[in-house]
């Protein structure tokens, strides 16, 4: 991996645009309601900005994983196995319905890694998400790349976690993933193809995409502190598969920021993040 060579993608720009309609705000609350944060008629839920502008590939541009081929905007890391490792989000203004809203993005940096699976690529993303109004959110996503293997890395064992002043129980059901793919125009395998997913990359079952984790933590912290307004850092720390029931809890800290994590329905965390209202 010629990591001097990926690295000249820093500072690359990307931008697109695309329309929040009355279905998509629907769509998207049939999928995730009842954990939703309570927001006003004609605002879009927090997170909606994920399903909007995906990258839209012709098939023949596909890689074998579903993604679209690497190389053009995002480095081509030659890694063949692409996950969400986590980022950062404020919540500035809310998205609403008839929104034009456009998202300008740039490569803040790449970076190699050795982990316990083998070398990892971690390419972060920065992104301005702007309407009419004017800037509505910020992030940073964290991509990370790792090497094939035959097996997924051991999660690590169940961790004693604090007591949550919220907590809901979400259904990891293979609809719901479905769902959120379509939503995002996502045709990553890992999250539809079970023979795919358990004999080429070595899951257990099909992986629950990282933002509907994230999106869920947003929206529990949003909730607990009885604010839209919010800034996330989080981090993925283990795959989550369909099967079953997980938990999304959110807990107040004495510092005033709220800890938020998902727990699998071994007791294993899965993701967690910080949460504090702007």
């Amino acid at each position: 991996m010629d990591i001097d060579h990926l690295r000249t993608w820093i500072g690359r720009t990307e931008e697109a645009s695309d329309l929040v309609t009355p279905r998509l705000i629907a769509s998207f609350a049939a999928t995730f309601a009842p954990h939703l944060a309570p927001c006003p008629a004609g605002d879009a839920p927090l997170a909606l900005h994920w399903c909007l502008a995906p990258p839209i590939a012709p098939m023949s541009a596909l890689g074998p994983d579903g993604h679209p081929a690497k190389g053009g905007f995002l480095p081509p890391v030659p890694l063949p196995r692409r996950m969400w490792a986590g980022g950062s989000i404020e919540t500035l203004a809310p998205l609403r319905d008839g929104d034009l809203v456009t998202r300008r993005s740039r490569i803040g940096d790449v970076t190699a890694k050795d982990g316990r699976s083998g070398a990892l690529c971690f390419v972060a993303v920065h992104h301005e998400v702007e309407t009419s109004r004017g800037l509505a959110l910020r992030e940073r996503h964290d991509i990370v790349y790792r090497e094939a293997s035959s097996a997924a890395a051991a999660p690590p064992a169940p961790a004693k976690q604090q007591p949550a002043d919220l907590e809901w129980q979400v259904e990891a059901s293979p609809v719901l993933l479905f769902r959120y793919s379509a939503l995002t125009f996502n045709g990553h395998r890992i999250h539809y193809d079970q023979p795919y997913v358990t004999g080429e990359e070595g899951y257990d079952g099909l992986v629950v995409h990282g933002p509907i984790q994230a999106t869920l933590m947003l929206n529990i912290a949003a909730t607990l502190a009885g604010s839209l307004r919010l800034k996330l850092d989080y981090r993925g720390l283990s795959p989550l598969t369909s099967g079953g029931a997980f938990l999304v809890k959110a807990r107040r800290q004495d510092d005033g920021t709220i800890r938020t994590w998902t727990e699998g329905a071994d007791g294993r965390l899965r993701m967690e993040g910080t949460a504090r209202p702007l």
